[in-house]
């Protein structure tokens, strides 16, 4: 693991940008289309901003999300509506969006078609991952109720339920987070620090970003 600290989050988000725009770029020079996966929630929002400005093939990009709530894109938790608004906009607006939900009562109800259209896009080329207080990653959650067949599974796609989270999920497993050619993951604040920190001496049951920090850069501000 590779850690970058940063003075403010403003200037981490805006060098994070930049270095998966470096990432992605560098990708597309030896494939003729590369895989983008990126997370939801309020953080990496102002990275979508700069990054949806860059100048790329994005016509040759696929991107996709690492976890999605099973909730239509009209609702405000829904991280596919994030994507169209702050990454799926100006010059990223020719990217290719690979969903991860669909109009269906469960995640369960669509999952093989879901992952179908996931396989032949991996490994992923470029990947930007989140980490929760509780040591979660994508929407592998402590406790959840798939924990064990998204850390070990051998499926690329997995349905959970976790307490605390007030709908269904869809992740990527572990599998697939592990299998990125190109890993980063973005932290905020002295609380996800410590759970970072406590993480590196625990297992992925107990904290699920675990399984993914090895070959991963990690970059973090205080505020």
């Amino acid at each position: 693991m590779d850690f970058k600290e940063y003075p403010d989050a403003e200037l981490m988000m805006i060098d994070l940008a930049n270095q998966l725009a470096g990432d992605l770029e560098n990708a597309l020079l030896t494939h003729d289309r590369v895989s983008f996966a990126v997370p939801g929630g309020t953080t990496p929002g102002p990275v979508f901003d700069t990054l949806s400005a860059v100048d790329l093939g994005w016509d040759r990009i696929d991107v996709m999300l690492t976890d999605e709530r099973w909730v239509p894109e009209t609702s405000d938790r829904s991280n596919t509506r994030l994507l169209r608004e702050r990454l799926l906009v100006d010059k990223a607006a020719s990217a290719t969006l690979i969903p991860l939900y669909a109009d269906a009562p469960t995640p369960e109800d669509k999952l093989p078609s879901l992952a179908a259209a996931l396989d032949p896009l991996l490994p992923i080329s470029v990947m930007l991952l989140g980490m929760g207080a509780d040591m979660h990653t994508a929407s592998i959650f402590p406790e959840a109720d798939q924990l064990d067949a998204a850390l070990n599974g051998s499926d690329n796609l997995v349905a959970m339920c976790a307490p605390g989270a007030p709908e269904p999920r869809i992740t990527l497993s572990a599998k697939v987070l592990k299998g990125a050619m190109c890993r980063h993951i973005v932290i905020i604040g002295d609380e996800k620090r410590a759970a970072l920190d406590k993480a590196r001496h625990l297992k992925p049951h107990e904290a699920p970003v675990a399984a993914v920090l090895s070959g991963s850069t990690v970059h973090w501000a205080r505020t």
